[in-house]
């Protein structure tokens, strides 16, 4: 049987609240295949994001177990993850997490250099190119509309050519002409790098496109399907914020 991309065994997440502890994942148990496209759907507090933080390591599980790669991340500390999702993983976040002081170019550079990417610059700007920023590698974020920001940040995630490509809501402060360019531009970078795509999303249209849909309810799996069509998702679009491409 072919070892799983991420395995989540039993896994539980519960955070401390000012009334006491608060359950967020209720032991997800989840097995994520090299190459698929899983989308993470379901109502606003439901667990999606805290699902895609524990994946990547940027929450801790608080019991059951996480593998990614066949490395177990309950067992790292914040140094040992943090190197992982350097060499492993990509992120893409709905509020971009680009470096103000940076230019686009150094934004997608700097993790590249602290990997020891001996190309980075080179590679960086292939990146940017390939999202459409060829001509914007200079400028800081500040200079930069929202769209071109997100393109920044995909550009950043995808550089290290990463086996694992996470993104939350990677298109919820995008209006819709601008969404859709993300949208492809995000799938277009995981069939360049042979990534899989894990994504938390609102929008029907964009976890349709994915192999395999999780929708979550309480902390738990609600339901897991393959190829599921948009008007069966049924969870709302995000409204539309800001930004252009």
């Amino acid at each position: 049987m072919t070892t799983p991309i991420l395995a989540l065994n039993d896994a539980a997440l519960t955070l401390a609240g000012n009334a006491g502890p608060v359950t967020i994942l209720r032991g997800i148990t989840l097995k994520v295949q090299r190459g698929e496209t899983l989308g993470l759907v379901g109502p606003s507090g439901s667990g999606k994001s805290s699902l895609l933080m524990i994946m990547g390591g940027l929450e801790r599980a608080t019991s059951g177990s996480v593998q990614a790669l066949g490395h177990d991340l309950t067992g790292m500390d914040e140094d040992q993850l943090a190197r992982f999702r350097r060499d492993h993983m990509g992120v893409v976040f709905q509020s971009f997490h680009l470096i103000p002081t940076m230019t686009a170019l150094e934004n997608v550079a700097l993790p590249l250099e602290l990997g020891g990417v001996q190309d980075a610059f080179a590679r960086a700007q292939a990146e940017l190119e390939t999202v459409g920023l060829g001509t914007r590698m200079a400028h800081y974020p500040s200079q930069l509309s929202g769209g071109e920001q997100q393109r920044v940040a995909l550009a950043r995630a995808a550089a290290p050519r990463p086996a694992i490509l996470l993104a939350d809501e990677p298109t919820g402060n995008l209006d819709g002409k601008n969404g859709e360019a993300i949208m492809d531009l995000l799938f277009g970078l995981r069939d360049k790098h042979d990534a899989t795509l894990i994504m938390v999303t609102h929008a029907p249209e964009l976890a349709a496109r994915c192999s395999r849909i999780i929708r979550l309810k309480d902390g738990m799996i609600d339901t897991d399907a393959q190829e599921i069509g948009a008007q069966e998702i049924g969870t709302p679009k995000v409204s539309a914020k800001a930004g252009a491409a």
